[in-house]
C-alpha cells in the first residue's frame, strides 16, 4: 500500500511545525530553514504562505490563544469563568513555554488574540468591575498564570514521586538546627502523604479571585 500524498503546504501547515520547532528548541529556534526542514521542504517554499519570520512570530502566537479556552460569558459567578479560563491557560502555556516571552511582545496580534482578551475583558466588565479594576484583574491574573508556568516548568519534578524524592533527598542534607524552618516545610508539609505541589496554583488562583471579588463590591 502506498502511502498517502503529502498536504499540500499551507500557512496553518508552516505555524504548526513552527510550534513543533518551538516546542523542542525554544523560540530562538524558529527560523525559516528550521520550520522548512520540519515540513521537508525547502526554505524558500515557505514565502508562498508567510512573508518573512516575523509573520511566523505572529502567528504562533495567534495558535496559542486559541488554544486557550475562552471565558464564558454565561457562568453565573465571573470567577467560575475566569478559574476556567485560568487553568486552561496553564494548561496551554506549560505545553508552550517558550510563547511566554513571546505573547506580549508583538505588535501585530492576531484575531484570536484579540477575541481572547475581549472575552476575557467581557466577562470582568459584565460582573461589574469598573474599567480600572478589570485592567488591574486581567494584569494581575496573567502575571500570576505567566510566573506559575515558568515556576513549575523550572522545577526539578514533576510527580509526587519526584518530589519525595527530592525533598527527601534535600532533607537528609538539611543541618535542621540551624535551618528549622525550612525543615519544618519539607518535614511536615512536602513529604507528607498525599501532598501534590500542583495544587497550589488552584490555591493561589483563589485567593487572587477572592481579593478581585472583595475589590469588585
Amino acid at each position: 500500500m502506498s502511502p498517502p500524498p503529502p498536504q499540500p503546504l499551507s500557512r496553518d501547515l508552516v505555524l504548526k511545525a513552527a510550534i513543533r520547532v518551538a516546542d523542542r528548541g525554544g523560540v530562538e529556534a524558529i527560523t525559516m530553514r528550521r520550520v522548512a526542514q520540519e515540513l521537508g521542504v525547502e526554505a524558500m517554499s515557505l514565502y508562498h504562505h508567510v512573508p518573512n519570520k516575523d509573520a511566523i512570530l505572529d502567528g504562533v502566537v495567534d495558535m496559542v490563544f486559541a488554544a486557550i479556552e475562552l471565558p464564558s460569558a454565561e457562568c453565573d459567578d465571573w470567577r467560575d469563568a475566569i478559574r476556567a479560563r485560568a487553568s486552561s491557560a496553564r494548561a496551554v502555556l506549560s505545553q508552550h513555554s517558550w510563547a511566554l516571552g513571546l505573547m506580549d511582545s508583538r505588535r501585530s496580534p492576531g484575531p484570536a488574540t484579540l477575541r481572547h482578551h475581549d472575552a476575557v475583558l467581557g466577562v470582568l466588565r459584565e460582573a461589574g468591575f469598573t474599567l480600572p479594576m478589570a485592567a488591574h484583574a486581567v494584569s494581575l491574573i496573567d502575571s500570576y498564570i505567566a510566573g506559575y508556568v515558568l515556576q513549575e516548568v523550572s522545577l526539578p519534578m514533576t510527580t509526587p514521586d519526584d518530589v519525595e524524592e527530592v525533598a527527601g533527598g534535600l532533607l537528609e542534607l538539611l543541618p535542621a538546627d540551624e535551618l528549622p524552618y525550612l525543615t519544618e516545610m519539607i518535614r511536615d508539609h512536602a513529604l507528607r502523604p498525599g501532598y501534590d505541589h500542583t495544587s497550589e496554583f488552584g490555591y493561589g488562583l483563589e485567593l487572587i479571585l477572592d481579593a478581585l471579588e472583595a475589590r469588585r463590591k
